[in-house]
Order: structure tokens, then C-alpha cells, then sequence
């Protein structure tokens, strides 16, 4: 008996789970994020006021996309935009409004984009939960790279050092 009540035990929280709502990218996460950067570098550590914000426009498939740093009392407004290009496949682009247009991946609610800019690979991710987001960026500088071989076949792997990091924990509002 404790055995059959264990399995519909087993059952039962499988099944609430298989209810839980299921969340869209990015129609469930617009909104106003709001928190502090943690900015990491050989120097120190660093924090400033962050904002992010991702909201509807009127055209399907763009959305406004606006990262805010707040430093010395001073807002330094990024007005981008996120633009679908194959939804199912989890893929956008982030214009810049400058002609930058950087690709980015959506996978499980974490919009991802690598791109390289006057010698520094930078990596962001964007996570989305219920009621907060995270948000990272990772820098690497391209002419401090190891070039290293495999001993078998020689085949030749780069690695590069992380220099600085941003990262932010964001709470919608």
C-alpha cells in the first residue's frame, strides 16, 4: 500500500508541474527592470544604477529594447530595438539604431549574443524569470590569447582571458 501511494504521489506533483504556465519570449517579460551593475576588473570593483527595459511597440516582431547605466546621478540612455527573425527558432537581432545590428539566440529564456568590438570579444546573456532578469557581460581581449594543440592530432584551440565582467540582477517593477 505505501508503495502504490508513494507512485501516485509521484504522479500527481509530475502532473502540477506539467500545468505550470508556460512563459513567452518576450511577451511575458515586458516590463521596467531595475537594480545595480556589478562591474569587475583588474582594478577593483565597481557598482552603478542599471535599468533595463523591454516593451511592446506597434509593429509585430519589434519590440523596444532600452538599457539604462546610471552613474554619478546621470542616466546614459541606450534606446535599441529587439527585432524577431525566426521565433520558433529563438532567433532576433538587436539594433543599435546606429547601423550595429548584433545577432542574438534565444534559448530557455536567455537571450544570448557574442560579438567583438576594437579588439574585445564581448559575450552578453539576458536571463528572464518570473520577476527579476539577470543580466552579464563578459570581456576578453583578443590579443592576449593562449594559442595551445591537442598532443594527438595538433589541433589548435584559442582560449582568451576574461578582463572585466557586468553583472546585474534586475527586479521588474
Amino acid at each position: 500500500m505505501k508503495y502504490i501511494l508513494s507512485i501516485v504521489i509521484v504522479l500527481l506533483s509530475f502532473s502540477a508541474e506539467a500545468q505550470t504556465e508556460i512563459k513567452t519570449f518576450p511577451q511575458d517579460y515586458f516590463g521596467i527592470y531595475k537594480g545595480n551593475l556589478e562591474i569587475t576588473n583588474a582594478k577593483g570593483k565597481k557598482s552603478i544604477g542599471m535599468e533595463f527595459h523591454l516593451t511592446k511597440t506597434d509593429s509585430v516582431g519589434i519590440y523596444n529594447y532600452k538599457i539604462v547605466y546610471i552613474f554619478d546621478g546621470k542616466r546614459n540612455d541606450r534606446n535599441y530595438t529587439l527585432k524577431t527573425i525566426d521565433a520558433q527558432k529563438g532567433e532576433y537581432v538587436i539594433d543599435e539604431n546606429n547601423g550595429i545590428i548584433l545577432r542574438a539566440k534565444l534559448v530557455d529564456n536567455v537571450l544570448y549574443n557574442v560579438f567583438e568590438v576594437e579588439g574585445n570579444l564581448l559575450m552578453t546573456t539576458e536571463a528572464f524569470f518570473e520577476d527579476y532578469m539577470t543580466f552579464e557581460i563578459v570581456f576578453s581581449a583578443k590579443q592576449a590569447k593562449t594559442i595551445t594543440k591537442t598532443t594527438e592530432d595538433e589541433t589548435e584551440v584559442i582560449s582568451y582571458p576574461v578582463t572585466v565582467t557586468q553583472k546585474a540582477r534586475l527586479i521588474k517593477q
